[in-house]
């Protein structure tokens, strides 16, 4: 009896051992990656914000951390001048500050060109390579690109730009 319980044990565990190597692990299936939203047409900032928080995880690259984002209203907005008056002084002592290796900061707004205005003003009071291993993102007009990137280029940063369209 004692060697029929053991031989029948035996055979379970082989058994299990068998079935256990030969099962596959299946991979989880990635999800496929949504389509690429576009730029709202209109001023609307819940599209815009909208928008852009679709395509800046998208230009993150290798950086892990949780990006910087300013948002500029459009012009339509009945505090622009104020708005745009205290994110052009927030993003000045941002710049002056410079930002650590590892970090993002993202751009954009329905009026690109005034958002240049403000990105170019700010990081003219940059330190040279106070935004070395950080990125900066525009989201903007492409004939807004060439300005802003030169404006950005001495601080150092891993510059990208993203045509709003």
């Amino acid at each position: 009896m004692k060697s029929t319980n053991r031989l029948l044990l035996a055979a379970c565990l082989g058994m299990s051992l068998t079935l256990a190597a030969c099962k596959k692990e299946d991979a989880p299936a990635q999800p496929a990656e949504a389509a690429a939203m576009t730029a709202p047409t209109t001023s609307d900032d819940a599209a815009w914000k909208k928008y852009l928080q679709d395509v800046v995880p998208r230009n993150m690259g290798n950086i892990s951390n949780p990006p910087i984002m300013y948002y500029l209203p459009a012009e339509t907005d009945p505090d622009f001048q104020g708005k745009y008056d205290r994110l052009a002084e927030q993003v000045s002592n941002a710049a002056q500050r410079g930002v650590t290796s590892g970090n993002m900061v993202a751009f954009g707004s329905p009026v690109s060109a005034k958002m240049a205005d403000l990105i170019v003003a700010a990081f003219g009071k940059a330190s040279a390579g106070s935004f070395k291993g950080a990125r900066v993102l525009f989201v903007g007009a492409a004939a807004d690109n060439d300005r802003v990137k030169a404006a950005v280029a001495p601080s150092g940063a891993d510059y990208v730009f993203v045509e709003a369209k």
